[in-house]
């Protein structure tokens, strides 16, 4: 099937960190020709922002008087995915513990997530794109025609993003996600959740081609339905 055939299809992925969402939003987006958002990366931009500036992120209040203010810019490319804060190449810092361990509490501000819900919005556009986060399938793009949750157990996670942020304390990794998992998915403003018609992928037992292959092969039946 030609790339022009996904030309506007938006694929959600979702699920808790670790999962492979990354990893596999890229692969699904490098092998259909699509463009790729890391939400993730946006709020994590905001965070590094914020602290950058001494705003006490655990503020609320202070977190909103702020975040209007900068100007958060994500690159497409599932090849090079790029993300600026006020034309800043944030990349590397944005995956600093200092940031890891902010990210929650900036994410659950509402106004924080109404300012990039408008951002993400803006880059979805007329699709052609995967789209990865916590609230894609359910808030972002609700009406993506390709939805996917994605889970792994909680050593596996662990594994993965020790190895992503060069950590060796797997029992400490195993632990910090869980917790992020507690405050994502009881946080008012939209929580972590499988969105209705979803599907479930746990990428525990597969190597990340296979992933990417049976996502692969869901966009392909999805467009093949309305042709």
């Amino acid at each position: 099937m030609s790339e022009r055939a996904h030309s506007d299809v938006v694929v959600a992925i979702d699920g808790p960190s670790g999962s492979g969402k990354s990893s596999t939003s890229r692969g699904v987006a490098a092998r259909l020709g699509l463009r790729y958002l890391d939400t993730g990366a946006m709020y994590r931009a905001m965070t590094w922002w914020l602290l950058e500036r001494g705003v006490p992120v655990d503020d609320a209040a202070a977190v909103v008087a702020r975040c209007d203010e900068p100007v958060i810019d994500s690159g497409t490319d599932p090849l090079a995915p790029t993300i600026t804060a006020d034309g800043v190449d944030v990349s590397e810092a944005i995956r600093s513990p200092e940031v890891t361990g902010a990210v929650s509490a900036v994410s659950a501000v509402p106004e924080v997530r109404a300012r990039l819900l408008r951002l993400q919005r803006e880059a979805i556009g007329g699709g052609g794109i995967v789209v990865e986060g916590r609230d894609i399938g359910a808030v972002v793009a609700p009406d993506a025609e390709v939805k996917v949750y994605l889970t792994a157990d909680p050593a596996a996670r662990a594994a993965r993003r020790a190895a992503e942020e060069g950590g060796t304390d797997l029992a400490a990794t195993e632990s910090s996600l869980l917790a992020r998992d507690r405050v994502d998915s009881t946080r008012a403003a939209s929580p972590l959740t499988m969105a209705a018609g979803a599907v479930h992928v746990d990428t525990t037992p597969y190597t990340l081609d296979e992933v990417v292959t049976l996502i692969v092969g869901l966009v392909e039946d999805a467009v093949e339905d309305r042709r």
